[in-house]
């Protein structure tokens, strides 16, 4: 294929009328695609318990069915995008929502959780080609005088997916089987499929650099090696060999990956930017806010549910504050910014996101939610005065020659904290449940399957106990409770001691004044709410590459 194109075939297509008259139906399928995606990423977290309860899930099983979306999603991120540009943005897009399809009808009748993890990955998998498909058709259909709308439109249906998709699994979990919350989905993707195939033109960019698959094969196999060490340490041993081989994977990979990209001729990710401080402290940063982010949220959902015995539906709704309060906090920073600069205003971010982990420690057999809501409040305060002033950091830091590659970088930063989160925090509770419940007298003098059943994980020990009745039942399910705290409170102590450290790095590291956005003017309110309120679902940074403007 050439690697020049001529002006015919590098034209806009918001200059073909025939395009530009059904922009805004093109825009409804992308936004529906998008939908998809988003509440297929969400919608899973209330469903925890459900899953421990009744397929016996261990807490390693558990991380892995919401980290294994994650974890795809972020190592394909980089190739998936460039595929589409080179060769054709629209028949990605259809690939990407027929994967989708696909896996959300197995998972629907899915029997064991090994089947439910391998059908996260693929929807995972699938993801990473439909969002990149989505924002790059958006900003070629759409002339610039009207493209910031477009994009705000885009980003608010992110936002909006990141809160349904929790209410509506909880409220189908209330009805119906577990599989049915992946299959609400697939109405909207047949929708999407057809109406995406009439509305949705062809396009592509035939210029656009060449792909890495040795880098992203590398990445994928060191993120994987990385996260499967993590989740399954707690079940083998710190120290045992197959965690030991798994670190060893994780750095023989991670070295051939930096090795390879200052090798190629064109990286996936140009290692030189790791140089710019603004680039390597706001990509650390970004990560340690989705740690602590689904870290949190896979713990609290398990509170919500097997301690404190609310329903899918009603912990969903009680997450529901999260987004308003984004919402208020979010348009301040620009503000903010301006007067004490970015190192500060991330940095006592930071320090808030600190607080809100610390007081979970206060978290109790019969804690009121008004107190959760507190520490939720005051964590997400601090994770939204940080996202905006942060992305705008690391794409200030990208030449606009190489915005496509920052925006791909910012996404798997969100996309591997997230796994990391759930992968970190989750195993330093799971260690910690373990360790507590070995040293309660007499839990061995039970039947071995029920034993194992309890000390996998609290749905395990909840089940076990209900079986039991009666006041033996309820003091297993006390113990087993007390345990599962303790560990809640040693995971967010580590993940706020992690903010603490962070903030004092990007104090002292992170400039002051950024450059304005590649691609973009400087940092508004509007781009504050934008990228913030990717926060509860991992997406995308509402930039585009310059070349596509």
């Amino acid at each position: 294929m050439s690697s020049t194109t001529s002006p015919a075939a590098a034209a806009p297509l918001y200059e073909d009328p025939t395009v530009f008259a059904r922009r805004w139906k093109i825009l409804s399928v992308l936004c529906l695609s998008l939908l998809i995606v988003f509440v297929g990423n969400s919608s899973l977290n209330v469903a925890i318990p459900t899953l421990a309860r009744d397929y016996d899930a261990t807490t390693s099983s558990l991380q892995w069915v919401i980290a294994a979306y994650s974890l795809v999603f972020a190592g394909l991120l980089f190739t998936s995008g460039s595929i589409g540009d080179r060769f054709g943005r629209k028949g990605v897009l259809q690939f990407g929502l027929v994967g989708f399809l696909v896996a959300a009808l197995l998972a629907t009748w899915s029997t064991s959780m090994w089947q439910f993890i391998a059908c996260r990955a693929l929807m995972g998998a699938s993801a990473a080609f439909i969002m990149p498909s989505t924002l790059s058709i958006l900003v070629n259909v759409f002339p610039p005088s009207e493209r910031a709308r477009a994009i705000s439109i885009w980003a608010a249906v992110t936002g909006g997916a990141g809160a349904l998709g929790p209410v509506a699994s909880g409220w189908l979990l209330s009805h119906f089987w577990v599989g049915s919350i992946f299959l609400v989905n697939v109405p909207f993707i047949l929708l999407a499929l057809v109406f995406g195939a009439v509305v949705v033109p062809r396009s592509k960019d035939p210029s656009h650099a060449a792909l890495d698959p040795v880098g992203a094969g590398l990445s994928i196999v060191g993120l994987s090696a990385l996260v499967y060490a993590l989740i399954q340490a707690p079940d083998v041993g710190w120290l045992s060999a197959p965690t030991l081989a798994a670190f060893g994977v994780t750095a023989v990979a991670g070295t051939a990956f930096v090795w390879w990209e200052r090798k190629v001729a064109v990286p996936m990710l140009d290692m030189a930017l790791f140089r710019n401080a603004a680039f390597s402290t706001s990509t650390a940063g970004i990560t340690l806010v989705f740690v602590a982010m689904y870290g949190v949220m896979f713990l609290v959902t398990q509170y919500f549910q097997l301690v404190l015995g609310y329903t899918p539906l009603g912990s969903a709704v009680r997450f529901l504050p999260m987004t308003p309060i984004m919402i208020l906090v979010a348009p301040m920073t620009p503000r903010l910014v301006a007067r004490f600069g970015a190192h500060r205003t991330v940095g006592v971010g930071l320090l808030l996101v600190a607080t809100g982990l610390m007081m979970f420690r206060g978290l109790g057999l019969g804690t009121s939610y008004w107190y959760v809501l507190a520490c939720v409040g005051i964590m997400i305060s601090g994770m939204a005065a940080s996202m905006s002033p942060l992305t705008a950091a690391l794409m200030s830091a990208v030449p606009p020659e190489r915005a496509g590659s920052g925006s791909a970088m910012n996404d798997a930063t969100r996309e591997l904290g997230a796994a990391l989160g759930v992968a970190v925090l989750g195993s330093i509770a799971a260690s910690k449940y373990a360790v507590a419940l070995d040293r309660v007298p007499g839990l061995d003098q039970l039947p071995a399957d029920a034993y194992s059943a309890v000390r996998d994980s609290l749905g395990g020990a909840v089940v076990v106990a209900q079986e039991i009745g009666g006041v033996p039942g309820r003091a297993l399910a006390t113990v087993a409770q007390e345990s599962f705290l303790g560990g809640l409170h040693l995971a967010v102590t580590v993940g706020s001691v992690l903010c603490v450290v962070a903030a004092a790095v990007i104090w002292k590291f992170l400039p002051a004044r950024t450059e304005p956005i590649a691609g973009h003017g400087p940092m508004t309110k509007v781009d504050a709410v934008e990228f913030t309120a990717e926060l509860g679902v991992g997406g995308v940074p509402v930039v585009y590459p310059e070349e596509q403007l």
